[in-house]
């Protein structure tokens, strides 16, 4: 992929995370099916990052508005999957790249995920959180991004998204480190 999304006319970039899709085996969605979707949609510019639902593209603000619905109730139509998706603004995205609160405390980058969440959860969900359930791992929420330490590797946490999303009562999708950094260069002006 080469470059960034720009921003064209009243478009402005944009970040999708769609959980759990992949190319092969379990869910498999073709990553040029859904930039197809996303293109009939309404979107410019769409590009994806990896094989794993990570999609930056140029959207006015009504088309955005309306596409965490619209493009899940496509593929469920046209590839019978259910997909969850999380959407930011490159604005937000880039907020999130700065404010790591696990870089600021020198952890190791290859140990951190960011958590997204659909929305922010309300206080009682927050507090259900429990701190202890995946020893040695660790957590700080800010906004509708939960910062995960796991220096145990992802596959060992018990922090995972049906767990986070049962607890803290919305939709997440998780991405290591690199990929945030990666999709920040892709969305970024």
């Amino acid at each position: 992929m080469s470059g960034a999304v720009r921003k064209s006319g009243t478009a402005e970039r944009h970040v999708a995370l769609l959980r759990g899709i992949n190319v092969g085996g379990k869910n498999k969605l073709l990553m040029a099916d859904l930039v197809e979707l996303f293109e009939a949609a309404g979107c410019t510019a769409v590009k994806t990052y990896i094989q794993s639902g990570n999609v930056v593209f140029a959207a006015s603000p009504k088309v955005a508005a309306v596409l965490a619905g619209r493009i899940p109730e496509r593929i469920e139509e046209e590839f019978g999957l259910r997909v969850p998706i999380v959407l930011r603004s490159a604005a937000e995205f880039g907020t999130t790249v700065r404010s790591n609160p696990f870089l600021e405390l020198g952890a190791d980058p290859d140990a951190l995920h960011v958590a997204f969440l659909r929305e922010k959860p309300d206080k009682a969900h927050v507090a259900a959180l429990d701190p202890g359930r995946s020893p040695g791992d660790s957590f700080q929420l800010r906004g509708r991004e939960l910062f995960l330490h796991l220096p145990n590797g992802v596959a060992r946490t018990k922090l995972s998204s049906a767990y986070l999303d049962k607890t803290l009562g919305t939709v997440c999708t998780a991405r290591n480190w690199r990929t945030v950094q990666k999709i920040h260069e892709l969305v970024a002006p």
